[in-house]
């Protein structure tokens, strides 16, 4: 007897298609242009989850260094300080405190001084 491959084959096609809700019209119907394009899609998400640990720690950094120069010293002396006397803040929490809690950011500075 023959094997009728119709019902897992419309299963993946089914997949795919759940996989490009949201995309353009060809990328949609297409089958093979589906699989490409969501093929492609999960390597951009793989490496962007990547990147955005690296964007978050560049926007940190701008974030401590602008208020590190409102109060009288540069990023790079600050975190030297902060080794130095072992405060051990993490530059997410130090961005943190430079945006929301300036009193408390001002004090780290002192701290260091």
């Amino acid at each position: 007897m023959r094997v009728k491959r119709g019902v897992p084959a419309h299963a993946k096609h089914k997949k795919i298609r759940s996989a490009t809700k949201g995309m353009s019209h060809p990328n949609r119907v297409s089958i093979k242009r589906a699989k490409q394009a969501v093929t492609r899609s999960l390597q951009f998400a793989y490496r962007d989850r990547r990147n955005r640990k690296r964007s978050f720690r560049q926007l940190w950094n701008a974030r401590i260094n602008a208020a590190a120069r409102l109060n009288g010293t540069t990023y790079s002396k600050l975190i030297a300080g902060l080794k130095a006397t072992n405060i051990s803040l993490d530059r997410k929490v130090l961005a943190e405190l430079a945006v929301n809690e300036p009193k408390a950011f001002e004090a780290v500075v002192k701290a260091i001084k």
